[in-house]
């Protein structure tokens, strides 16, 4: 539902174009970590918490709704959910959930479906596998990560989330490969979310992004396609649908390195199970 795009592209270190080396990076600094428990789903609520009503990245989200300090709402209930650990640290960073289908309410809308003004000439959502189906929400990483950087790099950052503002406009500058020489927080959350989408058998997946954030997810080849127009929902978002394996399809050619993230090698694939 929600997709932070400002802090998706925070850059751990600069790399080569080796598909090896943003692999070996990813683990160097991360650790996917599965909120299965109820100790581990208090962290994720309080990243939440933290992010949204706290620090107040997005509108809508207010301290007073949340009186025992963490966000949660009527999806998760239905939700598997990730964290993301900085390994140099130890520290909780970031989360995502997936939303899947309530087995209690098959009738249930996603938030997708009651938000997303959605064309069903571009995605049929109805027509999809209802328990095949899951959206991709609360996306988000703390503030206080992205501080440990250096003013250069929030400086260039700054400059891309300025050059890549929607779907339609095109990159200015750097080239697509230079800007995949760095390792993205939105990549590695992805890779959380598909070893979910693994785990409960997702083939399809919608959200409600950032148009900035998909159009830089697709410097790795894993952005979603718009499926009607923006909306004003937490800021301006817009719908959006990707079959996963036609996604990873084009990772794979296209972008083995990012793939390798996602997948962890191979071990996370739909193809292979």
């Amino acid at each position: 539902m929600i997709f932070e795009c400002e802090y998706s592209r925070l850059l751990i270190t600069q790399l080569g174009d080796s598909m090896t080396e943003l692999y070996e990076n990813f683990h160097k600094f991360f650790e996917i970590i599965v909120a299965d428990t109820a100790e581990l789903l208090e962290n994720v609520y309080r990243i939440r918490y933290q992010v949204l009503c706290v620090e107040k990245r997005l509108p809508g989200f207010e301290p007073e709704h949340c009186p025992d300090q963490q966000e949660k709402d009527g999806y998760d209930s239905h939700s598997c959910h990730v964290l993301l650990r900085y390994r140099p640290t130890g520290d909780f960073i970031g989360t995502v959930r997936l939303i899947l289908p309530d087995s209690s309410k098959p009738e249930k809308l996603l938030p997708v479906e009651l938000y997303g003004q959605t064309d069903p000439m571009l995605c049929d959502i109805k027509a999809l596998p209802r328990l095949q189906t899951a959206e991709i929400s609360r996306f988000l990483v703390v503030s206080q990560f992205d501080r440990r950087k250096d003013e250069r790099r929030r400086e260039g950052r700054r400059k891309e989330v300025t050059e890549i503002d929607s779907d339609n406009r095109s990159v200015q500058d750097r080239r697509s490969t230079d800007r995949r020489s760095a390792l993205s927080i939105g990549l590695v959350l992805m890779s959380g979310v598909m070893r979910m989408s693994v785990k409960y058998n997702i083939r399809h997946w919608l959200s409600v992004a950032d148009p900035a954030l998909n159009k830089l997810m697709g410097f790795y080849g894993l952005n979603f396609n718009p499926i009607g127009p923006p909306v004003n929902y937490h800021g301006i978002r817009r719908p959006y649908y990707v079959k996963v394996e036609d996604a990873l399809d084009k990772m794979y050619k296209e972008h083995r390195d990012a793939w390798e993230v996602v997948t962890e090698c191979g071990a996370y694939n739909l193809n292979s199970h």
